[in-house]
């Protein structure tokens, strides 16, 4: 890292006073975010199955396609030019699922991972990233939407009670593509995440969908930001959350942004949020900036609640006893975003790791 750099990212060392690090606790980032983190290069995410139909992956060095003002995001480019890059060539479809997946490393020092995912013209993937073990991870990640590709980005955080991890998930939508992504994180002490959307011609969509589940102590944040720049786009956020035991605390905020420029734009977000038990809190920030009239549509929800008492007084009138009926009814939550991802396995997984948190967070 040269001084100028180094002199750039000390006056841009978040105090959380900022907007964008308001409701995050620094000092649980694990120094990732102001310096003091031990960096290192670990390259940990790697193919699971052999790639097929001329997909390649390597670690190579790679150039940033995005610019970002993100204080960790700065912090992994000063220290590395290496990364991973999954090529999914032109006119390609790849019928079953790219398993990526990262397992844990070390808690003493940092991984500074940058990776980009490139969807070539008209081609069809889905990419399963899975996340698991302790590890400290500061992630940079993006993902290239090509003319008239449709790509589906599926990022599962199974992490174990001692994992940080911050991380951008930056997607560059083209013309008539459509780019899908579900981020499910139901593990970790602290997650931060940014899936972040920037349409660059008409005719693109997204789809950002997740779920999460925050027991005792975690803290989980997610941050989405969708920049309608362009006329004709179309955007769509659906977001769901979880919480139980004392001191979970999540945070969820939605930005999208109309320019003047995006005409015929039709976007809607959504977040809904149920507690637990006392002690838990969920913030959530749905946020509308509009530059232009000339819209199909534009509108955000976001609820938070308790148990719905007649769900409950329903299933155990036919005999469910409490402990059932509550895994019950946070299931059926959840279900709606999970049976997105169309794989059994990681579904009945993922259901089977919320079942356990809740079993874990009622005693």
């Amino acid at each position: 890292m040269t001084t100028l750099q180094s002199n750039l990212l000390e006056n841009h060392t978040p105090s959380g006073r900022e907007e964008a690090w308001r409701f995050t606790p620094l000092k649980r980032l694990g120094g990732m975010h102001d310096g003091s983190a031990t960096p290192e290069l670990r390259n940990s995410l790697a193919t699971k199955n052999p790639l097929k139909d001329g997909v390649t992956f390597t670690h190579q060095d790679v150039i940033a396609v995005t610019e970002s003002d993100d204080a960790i995001v700065q912090r992994i480019r000063a220290f590395t030019n290496s990364g991973a890059l999954l090529t999914i060539p032109a006119n390609t479809e790849v019928a079953e699922p790219i398993f990526l997946n990262r397992t844990s490393m070390s808690t003493k020092s940092a991984e500074f991972s940058r990776v980009q995912i490139k969807a070539g013209n008209h081609c069809k993937a889905t990419v399963i990233i899975e996340n698991t073990g302790d590890t400290h991870l500061a992630e940079d990640l993006e993902i290239i939407v090509e003319p008239g590709a449709h790509l589906t980005l599926i990022s599962l955080q199974e992490w174990g009670s001692e994992t940080i991890h911050a991380g951008r998930h930056h997607a560059i939508v083209d013309r008539d593509a459509t780019f899908t992504s579900i981020v499910v994180t139901v593990g970790g002490d602290l997650v931060r995440l940014l899936p972040t959307v920037d349409f660059i011609a008409p005719g693109a969509s997204c789809d950002l969908s997740g779920v999460y589940f925050a027991t005792a102590g975690q803290f989980f944040e997610h941050r989405m930001f969708v920049d309608h720049k362009v006329a004709n786009a179309k955007s769509r956020v659906n977001y769901k959350g979880a919480l139980a035991g004392d001191k979970a605390h999540t945070v969820w905020i939605g930005d999208v942004f109309i320019r003047a420029a995006a005409e015929g734009t039709d976007t809607y977000e959504l977040n809904r949020n149920l507690l637990l038990s006392d002690g838990a809190r969920a913030d959530s920030v749905p946020n509308l900036e509009i530059e232009t009239g000339e819209i199909v549509g534009a509108g955000h929800a976001s609820t938070t609640g308790r148990f719905d008492d007649e769900q409950l007084f329903y299933l155990m009138s036919r005999g469910i006893n409490m402990e059932d009926a509550r895994r019950l009814v946070v299931r059926g939550f959840f279900n709606e975003i999970i049976a997105e991802i169309g794989n059994e396995e990681i579904q009945n997984r993922l259901m089977d790791r919320i079942d356990s948190e809740l079993a874990k967070a009622a005693k």
